[in-house]
């Protein structure tokens, strides 16, 4: 790993747009300069083995492109809504998307912030969802709970709207109020396919430009040390 100049080195690592606290994710980024040039996957097994169990890994890239955190243009996520029937949450969804302005309010360190939610969000829909077995146990087929699923995809603004903004919103607008607190994941964050409001794959880019290198660069070494981009 290559280090900064100067008299109190750091470590060259930069983490793009992490996750609000208290929410799951499948789809974090870092980048890290490296001294010496290697071979990709073996820097992502290397840095696999060295991270705790369940956090993964999954793709490395060497970027051959700039801008990487100016992909990350909007993310997708998964909430999970205990004691909540699908119906309900179908139809607040619909209350939300149909609404033409959500205002919430969140503190931040500036103190208390007003803005609105419905902007950032391009999607909004209920997944299939499924009856929880009763925390109280049993077999009894009446003791299973309703859980409903929200995917949503939000696009990141200044102020950001994050999943409990949206569900602020829901709760004002459509009176949806899950008993429990919702499990929250990112399923995927990059940049936004304006036309179908899917967020597609930020490493989309860098792979395009080292397959176009590739006739080029046979028998080449680069000069410079490069930089992973790693999720």
């Amino acid at each position: 790993m290559a280090y900064s100049a100067g008299f109190t080195p750091h470590p060259k690592v930069s983490y793009a747009n992490a996750a609000p606290t208290g929410t799951a994710s499948e789809a974090e980024y870092l980048e890290i300069a490296l001294a010496a040039p290697r071979e990709v996957a073996w820097l992502r097994e290397r840095l696999d083995e060295s991270l705790p169990a369940g956090l993964d890994i999954v793709d490395a890239v060497e970027a051959k492109t700039s801008g990487f955190a100016e992909r990350l243009e909007a993310s997708a996520w998964e909430l999970r809504l205990e004691g909540v029937d699908p119906a309900e949450a179908e139809r607040a969804a619909k209350v939300f998307l149909t609404t033409s302005s959500v205002e919430v309010s969140r503190e931040t360190k500036k103190g208390i912030r007003t803005f609105d939610a419905r902007a950032a969000v391009t999607a909004l829909e209920a997944a299939d969802a499924f009856a929880s077995p009763s925390p109280s146990g049993g077999s009894d087929a009446l003791a299973s709970v309703p859980c409903a699923i929200l995917r949503l995809v939000v696009r990141h603004l200044t102020p950001a709207v994050r999943p409990d903004d949206v569900l602020s919103g829901l709760r004002s607008v459509a009176d949806l109020a899950p008993p429990v607190p919702a499990g929250v994941t990112r399923l995927a964050q990059g940049p936004l396919d304006e036309r179908t409001g899917t967020v597609t794959d930020p490493f989309a880019p860098d792979r395009d430009a080292a397959t176009a290198a590739l006739p080029t660069a046979a028998g080449q070494q680069a000069a410079a040390a490069p930089e992973i981009t790693g999720q």
